[in-house]
């Protein structure tokens, strides 16, 4: 039975998000900048939407490069809490649909916007079945969060990876095993995944043009060329052979869960019953996976959007609700005695996951 593996892309995923949540910004440019603070744009660009990549603007480039190619566009500064707010959302519906892993070892997150996941059980090796299982996410993740992503489905991870990049944005790509050669070697070189600038201009000089080129040349000049290790990745991967497993990086997940107040406020009695809420959703999600946390982030945006986070971290792993909502209410009861700008939505998140060990301490009953 062949590995089946997608590959999960969000569209220009910060521009999206903020598209979303202005939609007055669709049908403009929209460059979201990491901005150092020394002037009004001084700072890189984080990524931007699609009509604004049509005027030449791309990723790493300063902002005010940007500028000059498009003076029309919105500029906004990144948002990296509420991104991956969103993000945490996403991944938990993507978790949902790979493989029922004993160790992690059927889901992937690898960005805040991208994931691998593992349906070889789930479909029992069908490509067909892939298929219809990667149109479903696309639908949950534009149902529940109104974006878009391109999928990318292939027998490892290296094809699936490319083959998401293939229709962008908001397509789906199938890579079965015996589709390899023709989708792989008509490819640049430097298209495939792994090999930077560095390598393709050396790889160029060796007369290596095109994936197909790579696949046919001599091994052994390739690792006289790179070494052994890189010369004979070098050739596996030109003709889509990638073993590499799938593997959760353990403490670097999150799990959280952010809505809006019925109305904006700062009356402790109505924040409250939904901090409880969520509090419920995030134990729920922890209990499903035998996970507890040590980090406690609550996340609170006002009426004029202003987004404030605070974080505890506990002395230990545990992974009660209790100790959750009290940790999540002391924090937000001081930020509520410090400020005067009513409150439009909270948020909790839990970091520094691990996987439950023996019985409850103490301090988790």
């Amino acid at each position: 039975m062949h590995r089946v593996i997608l590959h999960i892309d969000m569209d220009y995923f910060y521009a999206a998000i903020e598209e979303r949540e202005k939609p007055e910004l669709r049908g403009k440019a929209v460059v979201v900048c990491m901005l150092s603070g020394r002037s009004e744009l001084s700072g890189s660009v984080s990524t931007c939407n699609y009509i604004a990549r049509e005027f030449g603007v791309r990723s790493g480039m300063p902002c005010s490069r940007a500028k000059k190619l498009n003076p029309e566009a919105v500029f906004l500064p990144v948002r990296k809490e509420f991104y991956t707010s969103v993000s945490d959302r996403i991944m938990e519906i993507l978790r949902n649909y790979a493989d029922p892993g004993e160790n992690g070892d059927s889901f992937e997150q690898i960005s805040i916007d991208e994931a691998f996941l593992d349906i070889t059980d789930r479909t029992g090796g069908d490509f067909n079945l892939a298929l219809e299982l990667g149109m479903q996410i696309k639908k949950e993740i534009k149902e529940k969060e109104n974006l878009t992503c391109s999928i990318g489905i292939g027998p490892n991870k290296l094809i699936a990876k490319m083959a998401s990049s293939a229709k962008k944005p908001d397509g789906i790509t199938v890579v079965s095993p015996q589709d390899l050669e023709a989708f792989l070697w008509p490819l640049k070189v430097s298209k495939l995944w792994g090999i930077g600038d560095i390598t393709a201009r050396k790889l160029q000089e060796m007369g290596i043009v095109t994936v197909k080129d790579l696949a046919e040349y001599d091994v052994i000049k390739l690792i006289s060329s790179f070494g052994k290790s890189r010369g004979t990745w070098l050739k596996q991967a030109a003709a889509g052979i990638d073993d590499s497993p799938l593997k959760e990086r353990d403490g670097s997940e999150q799990i959280g869960r952010i809505a809006t107040l019925s109305e904006d406020t700062l009356d402790p009695e109505l924040i409250f019953p939904l901090l409880d809420r969520l509090a419920g959703d995030v134990i729920e999600k922890l209990d499903s996976r035998e996970l507890s946390f040590r980090v406690v982030t609550v996340t609170a945006i006002n009426s004029n959007f202003r987004m404030y986070t605070r974080s505890h971290t506990l002395n230990h792993a545990v992974s009660s609700k209790e100790i959750l909502l009290e940790v999540s209410r002391e924090i937000l009861g001081g930020f509520l005695s410090e400020n005067r700008t009513k409150l439009r939505r909270v948020g909790i998140k839990v970091e520094g996951l691990q996987k439950r060990k023996g019985q409850k301490s103490l301090f988790d009953y």
